[in-house]
């Protein structure tokens, strides 16, 4: 399984260059069945990433572009009238699929927002008081434009802690930069990816995560690294216990990734920054926020 995962990542350090760690949470946050916040500039590559991992992972993949004036059932779905049968049928939206990739999430209006909130939490949703399952798998990757840019509308703290994990991607370094300008056009690239896993063994992988062996020390270093975070002054946020499952979770996943069955502490201070930071200082950008946590990491005693 551990040969599968690292083919999956070098296919996609092939197409999207020079951000292999990125690249290795984006994976980590999709195998642990958790829904990825990106946060960076238009033109750095996410809807790239999304693709490449939606292709090579071999599952359903479908685009929606938030405008300010989408609405819930433009991504849900909505009823129709049959003439034939003399009744409504359902049309399901862009929403059901395996991988979503919902892009400039914040610039949609809070009301188109909150219709994300059902199924990122309970993977169904409800339209007109009927109930909706999404097929396995589930995940959502949303791109949103830095904090403070024209025409952007905040997320809530709720959603915000929806998501599992989070990135903010960065500009490239001129060495990187230049092969992007010369090695043609992505879809070229894009169009040699074969999937390499199935939602079978996707499935497979995620039992294999959850069965991770966790010790009593690790789980109290996990607790021991939220209380020091909520005891922060200038943390005007909660931490939600959701957090702190996410954070055991994607210790977890980093571990199974490294090929191993226990989790240590080093697990938990390579993921934290991503799980953590956009749950934190809402008035600041994600890459900000995850610099003040990897700052935070040293003052947690190891046990």
């Amino acid at each position: 399984m551990k040969d599968k995962i690292n083919q999956v990542l070098k296919e996609t350090n092939q197409i999207w260059l020079g951000k292999e760690e990125k690249v290795k949470m984006a994976l980590l946050s999709f195998l642990c069945g958790g829904h990825l916040l990106i946060e960076d500039i238009p033109g750095v590559g996410k809807t790239t990433l999304a693709k490449s991992l939606g292709l090579l992972m071999g599952v359903d993949f479908s685009r929606i572009q938030f405008t300010n004036d989408l609405l819930p059932g433009d991504i849900l779905g909505t009823h129709i009238f049959n003439k034939e049968k003399e009744e409504f049928i359902f049309k399901k939206g862009p929403l059901f699929s395996n991988f979503v990739l919902v892009d400039e999430l914040n610039r949609a209006t809070p009301k188109t927002q909150s219709a994300l909130l059902e199924a990122m939490e309970e993977e169904k949703i409800t339209v007109e008081g009927k109930g909706f399952d999404l097929e396995f798998p589930f995940v959502v990757m949303a791109t949103q434009n830095p904090f403070g840019q024209i025409g952007t509308f905040p997320l809530p703290e709720s959603q915000r802690d929806r998501f599992f994990m989070s990135l903010s991607l960065g500009l490239p370094d001129r060495e990187v930069e230049k092969k992007i300008l010369t090695m043609g056009p992505v879809k070229q690239s894009l169009e040699r990816l074969r999937p390499i896993l199935t939602k079978s063994l996707l499935k497979d992988i995620r039992e294999d995560i959850f069965s991770l062996d966790v010790s009593e020390a690790l789980v109290k270093y996990v607790l021991d690294f939220i209380e020091f975070i909520r005891s922060r002054k200038e943390n005007p946020l909660p931490i939600s216990p959701r957090c702190g499952q996410d954070l055991l979770l994607a210790s977890k996943g980093y571990a199974f990734m490294e090929g191993r069955s226990f989790v240590i502490p080093e697990d938990v201070q390579s993921v934290a920054p991503h799980v953590v930071g956009h749950r934190l200082f809402s008035h600041q950008n994600i890459e900000k926020a995850q610099a003040t946590l990897k700052e935070m990491i040293p003052h947690v005693a190891i046990p």
